[in-house]
């Protein structure tokens, strides 16, 4: 039986305001806010039922566990923060052991700091939980060391069956009994997971249900709830609705919760927003389906405000041409609603430090900043002042000969070493994809009033300051070289050979009016054949087919002239064509136009061969390049663990339109529940292991705006080939027609 609510009465309508084309506009959104979640939360929800690929499963007959593929589940039929929780299910018997571990998605490497010294989570359980029969509970932290144990109660104390009660565990504070072994202790702040585990053995079958575990502060007596939020909207899609409300400002919100009413009288619990954001994605079915919405928000103690007033909408079927506006306008939310206050710009990945900008994901974004104003999801006015905001921030950072860092503080300007001590400078590839979106952002942006003026001024400054030759090392040197550091000169010095997506290093460094290498380097470098080139490249794809950078070989019947193996990673064929528009042009090696159109269809087939047998893959589920969960694309199927890419089918649209186009209905139509969200398509996904993650990474979400963009108009494409410094530089090169 799922958690019910009360009937609320129907407030007035809630208005959209909609374009001519029926989209929302945006507004200038109030930026995305650190909360209270990342600080707390290990679980709330996941995005699809079944096996949770978070919850590993360890079991000693003649104990039993509930397990499937070796994880526990996630179940729909009981919940606190909907729609699902998870469900342990086991038997303890003499002699048995059994174990669920559950570990918060990515907290290993994104290294939240948790708030607080208890464990708290609410639990229903079908049979009455007491100190004799109840599990054992303990935190896990980054570093593989485990806080005390504790049951659910103790003593006397008893959990009612068929009840919810929230349970709270002091994990962080020093056990009476014991003391430490070692002065390396766990620490709460570095929790990762919890650990469920066999307590005594009574023999009994048991199941419980487990929702919302969270880290606070066990001592915290607030028992006053949020207030309600405000300005609740609703715009309907094909298959879903978009909500939208104004951020609350409680200091301790938690999340939000979602409430849907199909008769706008009884309204019943479907989701669960992250605080500091203030969008949700309800999939209310088919088109044609008519639904009322009403949000509340819960602070981390549990309280949860009134509800909102109600905001309604309505799906219809989506053409072709609406379906790539929808997708083009939720990916671009993410540079525009999560946008940094001061830098302009979008963060690395999300859920993550939303202080860290990465230049190279941000150059992309300046291009779907571009698309997105000239498609008027924003005014015109509107995508100068952002694009003001960041060539601003761009001018005051830190810069090494010209060349920003990978990363940047987003408050500051100043380097993030984030790869470690020598990734404290320059470096080129990041810096060559901030220049591309500048150029093109330079073209675009060519009205006479003082806000254009000062983008185009700026950006042909930070371009002629850009010192590509000192990258070549040495005067004399043959290729450029990813980084420089003021402290650690060019210790790291990785060579910028391809196939890969360095292309556009090279073509900018040659086109370059005040700091050009020579345009032989297209050749003795991008796609030199030295022994130490051959050797670069056998040595990341292993193989010695296309090691000489042209390749010659047919995959799937499929003529394959450049690249390592066959083919090698989407994105290669992506980051360096967002602006240089490979269409009618061949170097002395290829036509990229045609060569990575090549790469991706050898993808689709290798999806629909399907090898490894792995679960969706087929000709609407394809695209393998790197991720959160991916092996890469590097080389198939070696590489290949079963994780899809959305961004690598979809960015692939200007080469394969039909077979991207199918893998966008899918991945919408048949998949959106679990792969879309408030910022568009989420990273990737895994069918085989069960596995949805809600992660949005700059690098995705722009490739997929600005192809889509250069597939529908060629918008960005015109933009940058309109610079005057980029025809000669071709034609050093030597590019030629090609019809």
């Amino acid at each position: 039986m799922k958690t019910m609510i009360p009937v609320f009465s129907r407030p007035a309508r809630s208005l959209c305001l909609l374009t001519a084309c029926g989209l929302a506009l945006l507004t200038t959104a109030a930026p995305v806010r650190a909360g209270n979640f990342d600080q707390h939360v290990l679980f709330d929800n996941a995005l699809a039922t079944g096996p949770y690929p978070y919850a590993e499963t360890y079991v000693v007959a003649p104990s039993t566990l509930e397990q499937i593929n070796g994880n526990a589940s996630v179940v729909t039929d009981h919940f606190v923060s909907p729609p699902n929780a998870l469900r342990l299910k086991w038997e303890s018997a003499v002699g048995g052991d059994w174990r669920v571990t559950l570990r918060a998605p990515g907290r290993d490497w994104r290294k939240f700091a948790m708030l607080g010294d208890t464990l708290a989570f609410w639990c229903w359980s079908e049979t009455e939980i007491t100190a004799a029969n109840s599990p054992r509970v303990t935190l896990v932290d980054q570093h593989g060391r485990w806080s005390t144990t504790a049951t659910f109660v103790k003593d006397d104390v008893h959990l009612p069956a068929h009840q919810w009660v929230r349970v709270k565990l002091p994990l962080g504070k020093a056990d009476p009994l014991y003391g430490d072994t070692t002065d390396d202790a766990f620490r709460v702040a570095d929790t990762v997971g919890v650990s469920f585990t066999q307590g005594l053995d009574d023999g009994a079958e048991h199941t419980v249900y487990i929702d919302d575990l969270v880290v606070l502060d066990g001592d915290s007596t607030d028992r006053t709830p949020p207030a309600a939020p405000t300005g609740l909207t609703a715009q309907g899609y094909e298959k879903h609705c978009d909500l939208h409300w104004q951020p609350a400002d409680d200091d301790d919100l938690l999340a939000y919760r979602i409430y849907r009413s199909w008769d706008g009288k009884e309204f019943q619990p479907v989701g669960t927003q992250r605080g500091d954001w203030t969008r949700y994605e309800d999939f209310a079915g088919e088109p044609g389906r008519h639904a009322y919405y009403k949000i509340s928000a819960v602070d981390v103690e549990g309280n949860e405000s009134p509800l909102s007033a109600v905001a309604d909408a309505s799906t219809r079927t989506l053409t072709d041409e609406e379906l790539l506006d929808m997708v083009q306008l939720g990916c671009f939310r993410y540079y525009w609603e999560a946008g940094h206050p001061n830098a302009g710009m979008g963060p690395e990945i999300l859920p993550g430090n939303e202080q860290m900008m990465a230049l190279g994901g941000n150059g992309f974004g300046v291009m779907a900043l571009i698309a997105a104003t000239d498609r008027q999801f924003v005014t015109r006015e509107q995508g100068a002042e952002r694009m003001l905001k960041i060539v601003r921030f761009l001018a005051k950072a830190d810069r090494f000969h010209g060349a920003w860092a990978h990363f940047l503080d987003g408050r500051t300007g100043k380097v993030i070493p984030y790869f470690g001590k020598y990734d404290n400078g320059g470096d080129l590839v990041e810096t060559a994809f901030i220049i591309q979106g500048l150029l093109a952002a330079r073209q675009y942006f060519d009205r006479d009033n003082p806000a254009e003026r000062e983008i185009r001024e700026t950006t042909t400054r930070l371009w002629h300051e850009v010192e590509w030759d000192w990258y070549r090392k040495t005067p004399d040197s043959d290729v450029l070289y990813w980084h420089w550091s003021p402290d650690h000169g060019f210790h790291i010095s990785h060579p910028l050979i391809g196939w890969n997506e360095t292309l556009i290093i090279y073509l900018l460094a040659i086109a370059s009016p005040t700091h050009p290498v020579p345009a032989s380097m297209w050749h003795t470098g991008w796609a030199g054949q030295s022994p130490r080139h051959i050797a670069y490249r056998q040595g990341w794809s292993r193989t010695t087919q296309g090691d000489h950078f042209t390749n010659g070989n047919s995959y799937y019947g499929i003529k394959l002239e450049v690249g390592e193996g066959n083919g090698a990673e989407l994105f290669f064929t992506h980051f360096s064509f967002m602006g240089f528009d490979p269409r009618g042009l061949r170097d002395r090696y290829t036509n990229y136009f045609t060569n990575n159109r090549a790469i991706a269809l050898i993808q689709q087939a290798y999806a629909i061969e399907n090898p490894r047998k792995f679960a969706g893959y087929g000709a609407d589920c394809w695209g393998r390049s790197a991720g959160v969960n991916s092996g890469g694309g590097r080389a198939l199927p070696r590489d290949d663990n079963g994780t899809i890419n959305i961004m690598a089918s979809l960015s692939s649209m200007p080469y394969t339109p039909a077979e991207s186009m199918a893998a966008l209905r899918h991945f919408y139509r048949d998949l959106g529940d679990r792969t879309w969200g408030p910022y568009g398509f989420y990273d990737g996904f895994n069918e085989t292991q069960n596995r949805f993650d809600k992660d949005y990474m700059a690098l995705n979400q722009a490739p997929i705006v600005v192809m889509i963009e250069n597939h529908r108009s060629g918008l960005i494409w015109k933009k940058f080939m309109a610079n005057p410094e980029i025809a000669p530089a071709l034609k050093a090169i030597g590019f030629q027609p090609d019809k």
